[in-house]
C-alpha cells in the first residue's frame, strides 16, 4: 500500500492530466502542449517543458504519446502524457470549385448583350456586372478583334468575365459576394534598342519599310523632324536616315515597336539629330545635342496631305474667276480627314463663315491666329472660348461653303496679316531650361554613343554580307 502522501500527490496529478485533457484547444484555436512529471519521493508535480510562446504559425493538431525525459534517477517516475487535437477534428478547407470558360471572338456587329447571351446570361445579369464596382463599366466598350470570355461554376452561376484588348491590356471582373468588380490588368513589355538605317532613293515611306521600320514609326520619324524638314517637297533621292528605337517583347516574343530613343536625317547635306529625353517631372520630348527642342510653337502643315493650292497673293479665284488673293494654303484630303491644331491656343471663332464654310479660328498668345476652314464638321468641344493643345483634332475635312472639292484651306496670320504657313520662320517650343542642361547632356552622350555603337555594327554586318 501508498503512504497517504503518496496517494494524495497522484489524485492531485490525476486531476491535473484530466483538466489537461479537457482544455485541449479546438481545431479553431492554437494547441498548446504540457507535459508533467510526477515525483512520488518528493511529494511533487513538475511541468517538463515550458509552454512555448505563442506563434503566428498554428501548430498542426494531432494526437502522439511519447515518454517524457525523466526528471531524475529515483523509481516509480510515470511516463509523461502528450495531450493534442486530432486532424479529424479540423474539418478540411473546401476546394476552390474550378471554372469553366467560353471564349469568343467579338466580330463587328456583336454587342455586350448578345455575348451574354451566347454564353448563357440574360441582360439582367450583364446590368449587374457592368454596374459593379471599379472599372467593370469598361465592359462596354467593345472592339471587333478583341476576345471576350466568361468563366462559370459548377452550378452555372457566372464567376468572372475577361475582356483581353490586346496583348497587354485584360480587364478583368470578377464577383465577390453579391456584387462584380473590375480591375484593368496590364502587362509591361521588355523594351530592347534596335536599329534601322537607310537611304531613301523614291519616297521616305517605301526607305524606311526596306530597312525594317513599321508604319508607326515612319509616321514617328516625319513627325520628330516634320518642323525642320517637309516630307512631301523638301525630301531628296540620297537623303539618308538613322534610327535607334524599341522592339518589345512579351515572354521572350517580339510582338511590336515602342518609341524612338534618337533619331538622325540628313536632307540635302544637312544633318538633323533627334534625342529622347525625359525630365525630372516625367515629361519626354525630342531635343537636338544642344538640348533646343525638335518642335516649334507650331506644326508646319495640320494635316497629313498634299499641297493642292499654295499660298498666293494674285491667284484666279477658281470659283468666281477673278483676281483675288489666295491668303492660305489648300490641302487636298478625303472627307473626314482629321485635322490639328497647329498650336495650343484658344478657339476665337467656331462655326459657319460665309464662303469659308464651317471654319474654326485660333488664337495663339496676342499676335498669332490660324484658321482652318471648309470643314465637313467641327471636333468635339470645338466652341468659343475652348482651350485646344497643339496636334488636337479641331475638325475634319469637307466641301462646305464656296468650293470645287473637298479640301482643307488653312491659313497663318501674324499680327493680322496673312504669311505662308510653309515658309513663315516659326517660334521655337522652350528649349532644356538650365537646371536640367547637366543631366540632359549626361544622357545625350549616352545616346550618341548608343548610335556610335550600332552604326558600327551595321557596317561591319553590311561588309560581311558583301563578301
Amino acid at each position: 500500500m501508498f503512504p497517504k502522501t503518496h496517494i494524495t500527490i497522484a489524485a492531485a496529478a490525476t486531476v491535473i492530466v484530466t483538466a489537461t485533457v479537457l482544455m485541449s484547444p479546438s481545431s479553431n484555436v492554437e494547441a498548446k502542449r504540457m507535459s508533467y512529471s510526477l515525483d512520488l519521493e518528493q511529494g511533487t508535480v513538475a511541468k517538463t517543458n515550458p509552454e512555448p510562446e505563442r506563434s503566428e504559425q498554428p501548430v498542426s493538431p494531432s494526437v502522439e504519446e511519447q515518454p517524457a525525459s525523466a526528471a531524475g534517477d529515483d523509481a516509480g517516475e510515470q511516463p509523461v502524457q502528450q495531450v493534442g487535437v486530432t486532424d479529424s477534428a479540423i474539418p478540411a478547407a473546401p476546394d476552390k470549385p474550378e471554372l469553366e470558360w467560353q471564349t469568343f471572338a467579338i466580330k463587328s456587329g456583336d454587342t455586350l448583350s448578345s455575348l451574354f447571351k451566347k454564353a448563357g446570361f440574360n441582360d439582367g445579369i450583364m446590368l449587374s456586372v457592368i454596374h459593379g464596382d471599379g472599372e467593370a463599366g469598361e465592359l462596354q466598350r467593345l472592339y471587333a478583334g478583341e476576345t471576350i470570355r466568361f468563366a462559370t461554376t459548377g452550378d452555372g452561376a457566372l464567376a468572372s468575365v475577361e475582356l483581353q484588348r490586346n496583348l497587354l491590356e485584360t480587364l478583368k471582373v470578377s464577383r465577390e459576394g453579391q456584387s462584380f468588380t473590375g480591375e484593368m490588368e496590364v502587362r509591361k513589355p521588355e523594351a530592347r534598342p534596335a536599329f534601322a538605317s537607310g537611304t531613301i532613293d523614291g519616297s521616305l515611306y517605301l526607305a524606311a519599310r526596306e530597312a525594317g521600320l513599321t508604319d508607326q514609326l515612319t509616321m514617328e520619324l516625319a513627325g520628330i523632324f516634320g518642323w525642320e524638314i517637309d516630307f512631301v517637297y523638301d525630301v531628296r533621292k540620297g537623303d539618308q536616315f538613322e534610327v535607334v528605337y524599341e522592339e518589345l517583347y512579351l515572354d521572350g516574343e517580339k510582338f511590336g515597336a515602342g518609341r524612338i530613343l534618337s533619331a538622325r536625317f540628313v536632307n540635302r547635306g544637312e544633318e538633323n539629330v533627334a534625342l529622347l529625353y525625359t525630365d525630372s517631372n516625367g515629361d519626354s520630348d525630342y531635343y537636338n545635342p544642344n538640348g533646343k527642342s525638335m518642335r516649334k510653337a507650331f506644326l508646319r502643315t495640320p494635316i497629313n496631305a498634299r499641297v493642292s493650292s499654295p499660298f498666293n497673293l494674285q491667284r484666279r479665284h477658281p470659283v468666281l474667276d477673278v483676281v483675288r488673293p489666295h491668303e492660305g494654303t489648300d490641302y487636298g484630303a478625303p472627307p473626314g480627314t482629321p485635322i490639328k491644331a497647329a498650336g495650343a491656343g484658344r478657339v476665337q471663332f467656331a462655326g459657319w463663315k460665309g464662303g469659308y464654310g464651317r471654319t474654326v479660328i485660333l488664337k495663339h498668345g496676342d499676335n498669332i491666329t490660324t484658321l482652318y476652314a471648309h470643314m465637313s464638321r467641327l471636333g468635339k468641344g470645338m466652341k468659343n472660348g475652348t482651350r485646344v493643345k497643339q496636334g488636337e483634332t479641331i475638325g475634319y475635312v469637307g466641301s462646305s461653303g464656296m468650293v470645287t472639292g473637298p479640301h482643307l484651306h488653312y491659313e497663318f496670320r501674324l499680327n493680322g496679316a496673312p504669311r505662308n504657313s510653309r515658309t513663315v520662320k516659326l517660334p521655337d517650343a522652350k528649349p532644356i531650361s538650365s537646371s536640367e542642361m547637366a543631366r540632359f547632356k549626361q544622357v545625350t552622350e549616352q545616346r550618341i554613343a548608343q548610335f556610335g555603337v550600332f552604326r558600327e555594327s551595321y557596317q561591319q554586318l553590311a561588309l560581311a554580307s558583301d563578301d
